[in-house]
């Protein structure tokens, strides 16, 4: 997932949402968990919804399929406060290019992201991840065209959000919401 482009400044950090940053932090961890224990990431979306986080893969032949099928489901997302997408990418730094698993995400309304992640090293066999998320910049935001999620109505709400049948994460929401 190297073919994204997210707009670094590491000398200002903005203020990032609390709903928001809590999101991209449980993603990165989620991602992380899995490549510890040597799954493959596949790139996926996180999605606050009321008091629910619903996760959703976004697999693909490329990098652009990738990102399309997260914009599709998140650009949609009526009544949704924050979003995380989530893959395995690198950085460029003064010290060179570094791997890193990123997450991107943002709020509704907001004409930008903001994208952060967990340098990493291979050594052998062993992922080494940095301890703290490296803020890596400004990102795309999906959600620009949305209303605050209050705007909306339960009937303006995809059903499947509404629905407890969806794939959702009761870990997730409690991490999200705390």
């Amino acid at each position: 997932m190297a073919d994204r482009i997210v707009e670094g400044n590491a000398t200002e950090v903005p203020e990032i949402p609390e709903t928001l940053e809590k999101v991209l932090v449980f993603a990165l961890e989620e991602a992380k968990e899995k490549m510890l224990q040597g799954a493959d990431l596949i790139p996926f979306t996180a999605l606050v919804v009321k008091e629910n986080l619903f996760l959703e893969t976004h697999p693909g032949d490329s990098a652009e399929e990738c990102f399309e099928g997260a914009k599709r489901t998140v650009e949609g997302a009526r009544g949704a406060d924050a979003y995380a997408f989530c893959y395995d990418g690198f950085v460029d730094t003064d010290a060179g290019t570094v791997d890193a698993v990123i997450a991107e995400g943002g709020i509704p309304g907001q004409d930008k992201g903001a994208a952060i992640g967990y340098l990493y090293s291979l050594e052998g066999e062993k992922l080494n991840f940095e301890s703290d998320p490296a803020y890596i910049g400004e990102a795309p935001n999906f959600m620009e065209g949305l209303k605050d999620a209050e705007s909306y109505t339960e009937n303006d709400i995809e059903e499947k959000y509404l629905d407890d049948e969806f794939d959702k994460t009761s870990d997730a929401e409690e991490k999200v919401s705390e």
